[in-house]
């Protein structure tokens, strides 16, 4: 259960701390699937998140986001260096407070809500873009992210029956695989990526590329493209050749054209326009953007992350705690 401390003796505040482990134990997939899927068809006020260099290497994001009932704000620390001090290289807190008088009620580990939230709202968007006959999930990528990305599509798509895991590094993609394999998903590491593209149904990128890795001359007709890696302009991790085979749905429209370099250099380049993105998660859920028209289609889902699915998560994982403290 989570840890109440009280922050502040005079006026009685207290605060529900989530550790990490804490935070996955709330937020099962498919729960957590439908709150991000209200929060996304009636979106809280969030604004683009705004980032602060502190220094050429070190730099803070700030996510706030808020709706009637709760106020919440997620700090982000990107400090390379910080292993060298016992830290992560990237770190992250949320705070979620109370709207109608702005106490605090619940300090949540960043990194297991963040990693929870991404993998949930792409295995909701591939829900309504990969075809529903799916049966071959490939991971690129072998990050922290990753493990969670397939644990999601899995648990979200009943019909996968073979999970493929490539990795620049071999060793850690067959680690990976094996890490899934004691799950109980049947995993396998791929040894080309040409060829596990040309096999899979959904394509899953979790990378840190700034040069394409997946290219739109391997992709099969009927491939769902799902990105999550690239979240600068400077990143990418598809090819133009494949944005502009695919049918393209972001997660928030202000936020991936602003910083998705997967589509702000295709953009930029004149391998697209505008016109080409058809819309956000929130409007294809809403049946107002029109995803996949036919099993022949090439989709391609782009998720930045946002702040309105940080809130969403952090108000679930709330719940369900109060929930079971309630529960004698």
């Amino acid at each position: 259960m989570g840890e109440r401390v009280d922050l502040n003796e005079a006026d009685g505040n207290v605060v529900t701390q989530l550790p990490a482990d804490q935070v996955h134990a709330a937020l099962d997939w498919l729960p957590l699937m439908a709150a991000l899927e209200a929060a996304f068809l009636a979106p809280p006020t969030a604004p683009v998140r705004h980032m602060d260099a502190l220094s050429p290497t070190d730099a803070l994001l700030c996510m706030p986001a808020w709706n009637a009932t709760a106020l919440g704000i997620k700090l982000v620390t990107v400090i390379p260096s910080a292993p060298l001090h016992g830290g992560r290289t990237v770190d992250a807190t949320y705070l979620l407070l109370d709207r109608a008088t702005g106490a605090p009620r619940a300090l949540l580990d960043g990194e297991a809500l963040t990693v929870r939230r991404t993998a949930a709202t792409s295995a909701l968007a591939a829900r309504a873009l990969a075809r529903a006959d799916a049966t071959t999930l490939l991971m690129v990528g072998t990050g922290r992210l990753a493990p969670w990305m397939v644990r999601a599509h899995v648990a979200a798509r009943p019909t996968l029956q073979r999970v493929l895991v490539w990795g620049r590094d071999g060793d850690a993609a067959g680690r990976l695989a094996e890490l899934l394999q004691r799950e109980g998903i049947p995993a396998a590491a791929a040894m080309r990526l040409p060829d596990a593209v040309a096999e899979a149904d959904i394509v899953c990128c979790a990378t840190t590329a700034s040069a394409p890795v997946v290219h739109g001359g391997w992709l099969r007709p009927g491939t769902h493209l799902d990105l999550v890696g690239a979240f600068t302009p400077q990143m990418r991790e598809v090819d133009a050749a494949a944005v502009v085979r695919a049918r393209v749905v972001v997660d928030v429209l202000a936020s991936a054209l602003a910083e998705a370099g997967d589509l702000l250099q295709p953009l930029a380049a004149g391998a697209i326009d505008r016109a080409h993105v058809l819309g956000d998660l929130g409007l294809l859920l809403r049946g107002a953007c029109l995803g996949r028209t036919n099993a022949q289609d090439i989709t391609l889902f782009k998720s930045v992350g946002h702040a309105l699915e940080d809130l969403a998560a952090a108000q679930l994982a709330l719940h369900r705690l109060e929930v079971r403290l309630s529960t004698p």
